[in-house]
C-alpha cells in the first residue's frame, strides 16, 4: 500500500516521498508523515475506502481565505488523498498556548455571516454535518445538531429509544435555556486538544476542522468536554469577547450535548452515561 501511496504523492504535488511514517489518530484516513527528496516535510492523508478528504481540504482553504486562524496549507487535495503542510510541535497546551488560543478564536469568531450554517454540508470526524443555512439558531441547533446526531446514533443501536424521546422533548424547548444567541460566527467545530498542535509555548495550527457559522458559545462548550482549555483561555478570550450570562452554568452542558452524542454515535460506551445525566440535568 505505502509504494501505491508514494506514487500517488508524486502524482499529487510532483515530489517523491522519500520515508514515510504512520501517524496515530484519524477517524477517516490513514496518516502519515512524509519526508519528500526536496527536504520538505508534509503530512499525507489516504482514504482506503469511500474518500471525504476533498472536503477536508476545502475546509481548510476556506479558514485560510475567510480568517486569520493557523491551518496548515493545502498542497493537494481529492477524495482519497489529502496532502498539506506538516506542522513541527513541541509540549503540550500550557497556559501561554491557552492564551494564545484565545486571541485567535476570538478573531476566529469575529468572522460573521448573516445565516447561521454554511454554504455546503460539512463533517464532523467521519460523519456527516448538514448545514442549510438559516437565520433560526434554536431551530439550526435543534434539527441540524441535535435532532440530526441523535438520529445517527439512534440508527445505529447506540441510543436508545427511550433516550431518543427525552432528546426530542429537549430539543422542541430550547428556548427555555437559549434566549438571544450570539450572531453567526465562523467556528473550527471540532475543538479538542487532539486537534490544537503547539511550539514552544504558543498555538502552531489547528487541523481536522468542522465548520459552520453558529453561535460561538457551542465552540467554546466543546473546549471544556474534554479538559482542553481551563481558566487561563477564558479569563483571555472574556477579556476579548465578553460572554454572555449562563454560559457556564445553563448553556455549556446544553451546547455540549451535540458532542456528546457524536461521540456516542462513534464510540458508544460510557458516552451513553453522560448523555443521560445531561438530559436529567434538563428534566428531559
Amino acid at each position: 500500500m505505502r509504494t501505491g501511496l508514494s506514487r500517488a504523492i508524486e502524482a499529487a504535488i510532483g515530489q517523491r516521498p522519500s520515508r514515510m511514517t504512520r501517524l496515530s489518530g484519524g477517524c477517516i484516513a490513514e496518516t502519515y508523515k512524509v519526508a519528500l527528496d526536496d527536504g520538505r516535510r508534509v503530512v499525507a492523508k489516504f482514504n482506503v475506502s469511500e474518500g471525504s478528504l476533498s472536503l477536508e481540504g476545502w475546509m481548510l482553504r476556506y479558514l485560510q481565505r475567510h480568517s486569520r486562524l493557523p491551518v496548515p496549507a493545502v498542497l493537494h487535495a481529492d477524495d482519497r488523498l489529502l496532502v498539506i503542510d506538516y506542522v513541527a510541535t513541541s509540549g503540550g497546551i500550557t497556559p501561554a498556548v491557552e492564551r494564545h488560543a484565545a486571541e485567535l478564536l476570538a478573531a476566529l469568531h469575529q468572522v460573521t455571516a448573516p445565516a447561521y450554517g454554511l454554504e455546503r454540508d460539512t463533517l464532523i470526524g467521519p460523519l456527516p454535518q448538514p448545514n442549510p443555512e438559516s437565520t433560526d439558531w434554536l431551530g439550526f441547533f435543534r434539527e441540524q445538531r441535535l435532532l440530526h446526531m441523535a438520529g445517527l446514533a439512534r440508527n445505529a443501536g447506540r441510543l436508545p429509544g427511550r433516550l431518543m424521546h427525552r432528546i426530542e422533548w429537549l430539543a422542541g424547548r430550547l428556548e427555555r435555556w437559549i434566549e438571544a444567541p450570539a450572531p453567526p460566527s465562523l467556528i473550527h467545530g471540532d475543538m479538542w486538544a487532539g486537534n490544537l498542535l503547539a511550539r514552544d509555548g504558543r498555538v502552531a495550527g489547528f487541523v481536522d476542522p468542522a465548520i459552520y457559522y453558529a453561535d460561538p458559545e457551542i465552540e467554546l462548550a466543546f473546549a471544556t468536554l474534554f479538559g482542553t482549555f481551563g481558566t487561563a483561555f477564558f479569563e483571555h478570550y472574556g477579556a476579548l469577547r465578553p460572554l454572555r450570562p449562563g454560559f457556564f452554568e445553563v448553556r455549556r452542558e446544553l451546547y455540549n450535548l451535540y458532542p456528546l452524542l457524536v461521540h456516542l454515535r462513534l464510540f458508544g460506551g460510557a458516552y451513553l452515561a453522560q448523555v443521560t445525566r445531561t438530559l436529567d440535568r434538563f428534566g428531559a
